[in-house]
């Protein structure tokens, strides 16, 4: 039982954020998601990259000689294939398709039907099902695991356990980490897998090549960049990262084989619709042509009112939806004074400079329904560290814990009502968290939710997630807290 005592505290923390994560259904009417399990969907049932049969509940599809496909980069949905032809053969036994059925009428479910919809059909059933089944296992396990890869990696920066949790929790309850933690976009796939090469090769730091781990660094960063093509920007830094520390031809070679994998798939993805190796989905969407065809695929310069509608924006704005991350500001400039960990400094630093330039040059900043600047999502984990320092700095302090405290509770107050209120994400409505969010969530109007599956109505729904949050909680400290870092 040593190795249970051992890992005791990183399988709480990875419960907590998966039972957080896992609670709430995707939302049934989002573009984004249904896209990419169209395609999903159709090469398990049908073998084909074309969503002929599946399209019309998307809006974000690409046209081309004659067919119907995904206009969004395949990686997500390549992931997903696996996940869906188990659940596929699982939901074919009569008694689960008699048991999704039966949970799928609960009155709680349709009491948070669109009135005068289509109401609940056997399609839409499985549909739901199979992406909840699809986002929990390519989404938000991958989400869990990154915050018990983060509460480790922070052990080299921040002495205090209670420290390392608690930022570890703010990153990922507090922050639109959250919100697209239980969603089949790419943005918190991508996350994980970028900060996860990041950790092996931090892991990997003053030591031999190591084959194994730079090829999975390979496939982690190349699956990233498939997900998610501006990807690229953080990828390639850590890549640089890696060769840096290793300095050896080995690390390129293992690396590019690794990539090659995710990189492969994605050129057969492409030749197999557009007789090209690059990407052109987005060249032949049928919808957002006004946007796509400015600049390059909607990206032109950083502009003013961009960067702050992505920044401080009422509307769009992850310091005014998360403003505890504006420690990560001075945090990154007490890293760089302790001078250690420069080269890590650098990539971090890069992460944000670079995602806050790309997003503030498109002119679909917006990210249509979102919470928060969705795109900006995959350099939140890189914000963590930042935050860590400071958070440790402000902690010896009683004026600094209560600005640490405030900046929190707003945080997660914020982010939890864009997420559970309402049926869908915040709309084009200005100012969302108080013109949308909160009067749905004042209604009792709660997106869909295990509870609701067991009968439970609005607010209360929450509940049975509030008893096994508490469950963990306790679990957590059935023990006293040591000093030593938390280990994998």
């Amino acid at each position: 039982m040593n190795w249970l005592k051992r890992y005791q505290r990183p399988i709480c923390l990875f419960l907590i954020l998966l039972s957080c994560y896992g609670y709430f259904l995707p939302r049934w009417a989002s573009w984004s998601q249904n896209s990419r399990l169209d395609l999903v969907m159709a090469i398990v049932d049908q073998g084909t990259l074309s969503i002929d049969d599946y399209y019309e509940n998307t809006g974000d599809y690409a046209y081309y000689n004659g067919h119907y496909y995904s206009d969004k980069a395949p990686g997500v949905a390549f992931l997903g294939v696996p996940f869906y032809a188990v659940f596929k053969g699982i939901a074919a036994i009569p008694l689960v398709g008699r048991l999704m059925e039966k949970v799928s009428r609960s009155s709680a479910f349709e009491a948070t039907l669109t009135e005068g919809g289509t109401g609940v059909l056997e399609q839409k059933v499985y549909s739901a099902m199979a992406l909840y089944v699809v986002t929990f296992f390519t989404v938000s396990v991958p989400a869990a695991l990154l915050g018990v890869l983060l509460v480790s990696m922070l052990g080299r920066w921040v002495a205090s356990e209670y420290t390392r949790l608690l930022v570890t929790l703010a990153y990922g309850l507090a922050t639109p980490a959250f919100a697209y933690s239980g969603m089949l976009f790419s943005h918190q796939l991508v996350a994980s897998l970028l900060f996860a090469a990041f950790y092996l090769v931090f892991q990997q730091r003053g030591r031999p090549v190591h084959g194994g781990r730079m090829f999975l660094v390979g496939v982690l960063l190349g699956w990233a960049v498939i997900s998610e093509y501006p990807a690229a920007l953080i990828a390639g830094a850590v890549a640089l990262l890696a060769l840096w520390y290793q300095r050896s031809v080995w690390t390129v070679v293992w690396g590019a084989l690794g990539a090659l994998v995710p990189g492969g798939l994605l050129i057969a993805h492409n030749w197999l619709i557009f007789q090209s190796i690059l990407p052109q989905g987005y060249m032949y969407s049928v919808n957002y042509h006004q946007l796509h065809d400015v600049g390059v695929i909607s990206i032109t310069y950083p502009r003013a009112d961009a960067l702050w509608g992505i920044t401080f924006g009422s509307f769009r704005g992850l310091f005014f939806l998360s403003p505890i991350l504006l420690l990560c500001v001075p945090g990154f400039v007490l890293w760089l004074r302790r001078r250690i960990y420069v080269p890590e400094w650098i990539v971090s630093v890069w992460a944000v400079v670079s995602f806050l330039l790309f997003n503030g040059s498109s002119v679909m900043w917006q990210g249509g329904y979102a919470v928060g600047p969705r795109y900006l999502v995959p350099m939140l984990p890189f914000m963590a560290i930042g935050l860590a320092v400071a958070w440790e700095t402000l902690r010896v302090r009683l004026a600094g814990r209560i600005v640490a405290g405030v900046l929190v509770a707003w945080s997660v107050a914020a982010i939890w009502l864009e997420t559970i209120s309402g049926q869908g994400f915040p709309d084009w409505t200005p100012n969302p968290l108080f013109n949308y969010s909160w009067p749905r969530f004042v209604a009792g109007d709660i997106a869909r939710n295990v509870g609701m599956g067991i009968g439970l109505h609005g607010h209360v729904s929450l509940l049975p997630l509030f008893v096994v949050l508490v469950g963990l909680g306790l679990l957590w400290f059935y023990r006293p807290l040591g000093r030593k870092e938390i280990a994998l």
